[in-house]
């Protein structure tokens, strides 16, 4: 059995993540700091909360955090969990997390704000986290920002919104997805299982 952690920043709202990594068999840990990160295979940023708040109670997790990248634990950042992996954000004031430049963008204010619902995922590039995932499947996103990476080449899949959204990104062990798996279903289910099948690894 695989253990992970799931940093909770304090906006609650993390259950059905949690029993999605269990239903795959996974035990799972809620925590608050990084301080036993050694313990934990595999680590989720989950997507509740803002950027400000978010990154503040992870500050003093910092150096932690950039010890777990150098050895290669598996982190899936999930909508603000992953838009907090880049530079700064519209959203907030604060740094981000810095390990991807790039920053985080409000949509286009001619679109429905926040995007909400289920879109069609349109894969560009292989990726361990997509793996036995169709082209075109759906997936559900709660949003009002984008990412923008400086290196595209880390966007696996994008996601039409009258614009394109980057839905997957994938570097080494760092994974982020725009959308909520944990709310997606059966596609949602695989990509978890993905995962968790890295962080076995």
């Amino acid at each position: 059995m695989v253990k992970v952690g799931i940093f909770d920043y304090g906006a609650g709202n993390i259950f059905s993540l949690k029993s999605s990594l269990e239903k795959n068999d996974a035990e799972v840990d809620i925590i608050t700091n990084l301080d036993k990160v050694k313990d934990y295979s595999g680590l989720l940023l989950p997507g509740v909360g803002n950027f400000d708040p978010a990154i503040k109670s992870l500050n003093s997790s910092r150096v932690a955090f950039q010890d777990l990248i150098k050895k290669q634990i598996p982190v899936l950042g999930i909508c603000l969990g992953m838009e907090m992996f880049f530079e700064k954000s519209e959203e907030g004031k604060l740094g981000g997390l810095g390990v991807f430049e790039g920053e985080v963008i409000l949509l286009p204010n001619k679109f429905k704000i926040p995007h909400m619902g289920w879109n069609d995922l349109q894969i560009k590039k292989p990726s361990l986290l997509l793996e036995g995932i169709k082209d075109g499947s759906w997936v559900y996103f709660v949003h009002s920002y984008r990412v923008k990476p400086k290196n595209e080449e880390i966007i696996k899949a994008d996601s039409d919104y009258g614009i394109n959204v980057p839905a997957v990104i994938e570097n080494g062990t760092l994974f982020g997805t725009q959308f909520h798996p944990e709310k997606s279903g059966k596609i949602g289910y695989s990509m978890i299982k993905n995962f968790l099948r890295v962080c076995k690894k």
